[in-house]
């Protein structure tokens, strides 16, 4: 198999953690026998830098062009804390998800019983943590117009828009899904306040209706919030529109003891997006010690939904599981138990992964 894809390492640790996703690419195309054509471009606070644009057109046609894009993170402190900076790094990547129709963001949470002592939930309560959450991604307040300051700056306008086929094509995504895991699908909205919500759910029980073997829970995200710190267990895949997806995943990820562990996907009309679901993390920049795995296991989720490889996908999933298994750590993933030598850095973490997934299919 000949795949190009397209490489955006991004601001802070980005570009550090996307370079151990390349090498395990190179790994496993040599091993499978496929070839991945590597191009890379410039997105972010990095790109603003050397552009004045935080997506850059050049960049922007290499990932309509490309099969796959692995994206690093985005985010610089400069932008961060000045409130009237008019360009963004983060525009960079909303623009890209609008441009690619990458409306539905796919973020698996799992629990490694090797690490479930680093999460600040009970052991007990987290064994068996195995859901998904799909996320809306290019609708909702995020997209809605208008969006305006007026009043001389003094009243703020943003609009949550959403239409009936926006909604169904992401819960289409979530029914698909449950049917392949556990047949659940839990609908988060705010259908007791919002009109969008009213909309949301109106949707979802209508597409239920297809998916009879699929169990539908509605739930309002407030107490969607309690009920993933509550029973992380009992859910199996979660769908929910744009800002309380945003929310919720972040909430989830710390089940997981980690954000540094967790990958995702972004979907849609074509070209799909992988990434970390981690920030720029700019105080770790260059310091060799951003935890690799989110970005490798987003490389398993391409092979799995881009391309369809799922030995592959499965054999990078091995490796991680693997190493994780041997007791090899970033600091963290670290726990009582593990001893310093186990320590890695960024680079160390990437090859030893590397280094299994080829002793695990040479």
């Amino acid at each position: 198999m000949k795949k190009t894809i397209a490489i955006l390492p991004g601001d802070g640790v980005g570009p550090e953690v996307v370079e151990q996703g390349v090498n395990l690419l190179e790994v496993v195309g040599k091993k499978f026998g496929h070839e991945f054509l590597l191009e890379e471009g410039s997105i972010g606070a990095s790109a603003i830098d050397k552009t004045g644009n935080p997506l850059p057109e050049d960049t922007l046609d290499l990932c309509k062009s490309s099969d796959a894009v692995l994206f690093g993170a985005i985010g610089d402190p400069k932008y961060d804390n000045d409130p009237e900076a008019k360009v963004r790094p983060e525009q960079g990547l909303l623009r890209l998800r609008k441009e690619l129709g990458l409306y539905a963001n796919i973020r698996p949470i799992k629990v490694y019983p090797e690490l479930a002592d680093i999460s600040p939930l009970k052991r007990e309560r987290i064994e068996g943590v195995d859901l998904v959450v799909v996320r809306e991604l290019i609708g909702g307040i995020y997209f809605g117009e208008p969006r305006v300051r007026k009043d001389k700056g003094l009243t703020a306008i943003d609009t949550s828009l959403y239409t009936k086929e926006q909604i169904e094509r992401v819960v289409k995504v979530a029914f698909e899904m449950a049917s392949k895991r556990r047949g659940k699908v839990t609908s988060v909205d705010k259908a007791n306040v919002l009109e969008t919500s009213r909309l949301w759910r109106e949707t979802v029980s209508q597409i239920a209706n297809s998916y009879k073997q699929i169990a539908i829970e509605h739930m309002f995200v407030d107490n969607a919030a309690m009920q993933i710190i509550k029973r992380p267990s009992e859910f199996d895949v979660i769908v929910t529109e744009n800002m309380f997806g945003d929310i919720l995943t972040d909430e989830a990820s710390v089940i997981a003891g980690s954000i540094g562990m967790l990958p995702s996907a972004s979907i849609g009309l074509g070209v799909g997006l992988y990434e970390p679901i981690h920030g720029s993390y700019p105080k770790a920049a260059g310091k060799n010690i951003a935890n690799p795995i989110g970005t490798i296991l987003s490389v398993a989720m391409m092979m799995r939904i881009s391309f369809g490889l799922e030995k592959e996908a499965k054999s990078i999933e091995g490796a991680v599981e693997k190493v994780i298994q041997e007791g090899w750590r970033t600091r963290d993933i670290v726990t009582k138990e593990t001893k310093k030598d186990k320590i890695l850095g960024t680079k160390e973490m990437g090859e030893k992964i590397a280094t299994v997934q080829i002793r695990r299919i040479g």
